[in-house]
């Protein structure tokens, strides 16, 4: 049986402002111009969020598959498709058992992949990361995650000046696990040793890492300078100024500029107390911090209101919808499955009214309920 979801069809070429995606089973089967439409919803990809911590009052970083599960399902009514479940600094024993715990969700498609944000990371930048926890990169861990997951573990984030990170970053990318900067008090010189090593995404740039200064330009200029680097930005007028969020998208392009949700356990929650990693979490007027030295905890973010925010900033919806769906799936390896309106791709998309709310998402040519 066809189905077929008629409007504003975004597709990385444009919008088809008379559209059609055609989807039978679980894949999108054509897209085309339908003349007797006549405006009509939004049609998107359904969104790709590498980088998320939780939601809906479930965690990803304890390691715990139920939790796992709903934060997901909470993600997915928002328009989420896919996602990384992201881990945070923590001893080597959680990041072993939360790979055996979250493997069989990658494998059943819940998940997309783990990503590890840590714990090989600056202390200086550790930003809400649990400091006692912060070691240099270790390619025995590595290796064991990696084995131990069987293809699950799709991204680790690690500072580049931290001792043994070139040799991780090689290690990473020899398996197919891509390599993260961040949290980084690095060098732009020793920057760029990371991305020539291997290094591919920038995680949450700008935020974690050594300021811009004209004499020492730091790993911000070294990532959005480099063509084959995906940049992480924040979208929530709380991790960046929205100037500073246009100006990183006119430098990188939405091609090379992935929104991200860096969100925690209370996103769709109300304000109060929550942790993180093991640390005391505020959440004030929907921003979280650390209790005790009010540092930016993740968000309460989730991709359909980064969207919307990115628009509202000035970025052309085509591009806002490029940078949710179709560069964060290129950036972990997924482009040839999702992220776009294409023919042969997994048939996932959102349906967005027009004012970006959600109305309907479906996942795998199933509309979820």
């Amino acid at each position: 049986m066809t189905v077929r979801v008629n409007g504003k069809v975004v597709t990385p070429t444009g919008v088809v402002r008379q559209g059609c995606v055609e989807v039978r089973g679980d894949r999108i089967t054509a897209v085309a111009e339908y003349p007797s439409v006549r405006d009509g919803h939004w049609v998107v990809p359904g969104f790709v969020d590498i980088h998320t911590h939780g939601g809906g009052g479930h965690t990803f970083t304890t390691g715990d598959a139920d939790s796992a599960r709903a934060a997901a399902a909470f993600h997915l009514g928002h328009g989420t498709t896919s996602l990384l479940a992201s881990l945070v600094s923590a001893p080597f024993e959680l990041m072993r058992s939360a790979t055996s715990a979250f493997a069989p969700l990658v494998h059943e498609g819940v998940l997309a992949g783990l990503h590890f944000e840590g714990p090989y990371l600056s202390a200086a930048r550790c930003g809400a990361q649990n400091p006692q926890f912060l070691r240099d990169p270790s390619t025995d861990e590595l290796t064991e995650l990696i084995k131990l997951g069987d293809g699950a573990v799709r991204m680790v984030t690690l500072a580049p000046e931290r001792a043994g990170a070139l040799a991780a970053i090689e290690l990473l990318t020899g398996h197919g696990v891509v390599a993260a900067v961040g949290h980084t008090d690095a060098t732009y010189e020793q920057t760029r040793a990371a991305i020539a090593a291997g290094a591919s995404v920038g995680t949450h740039v700008f935020n974690g890492m050594r300021p811009v200064h004209h004499r020492e330009p730091g790993p911000v200029v070294a990532l959005l300078s480099t063509p084959n680097v995906i940049c992480e930005l924040v979208a929530d007028g709380v991790h960046l100024h929205d100037g500073t969020l246009t100006f990183a998208t006119s430098t990188a392009g939405p091609e090379r500029c992935a929104l991200i949700t860096d969100a925690m356990a209370a996103a769709g929650m109300p304000d109060g107390e929550y942790e993180l990693g093991g640390q005391a979490v505020t959440v004030a007027d929907g921003v979280a911090r650390l209790a005790g030295d009010g540092a930016i905890a993740g968000s309460t973010l989730t991709m359909d209101a980064a969207l919307r925010h990115a628009v509202a900033a000035g970025i052309p919806v085509p591009d806002a919808v490029r940078m949710v769906s179709t560069t964060p799936a290129l950036a972990i390896g997924l482009g040839d499955q999702v992220g776009a309106l294409q023919p042969g791709l997994r048939a996932d998309l959102v349906v967005l009214d027009n004012d970006l709310n959600v109305v309907r998402v479906m996942r795998g040519g199933t509309w979820v309920e």
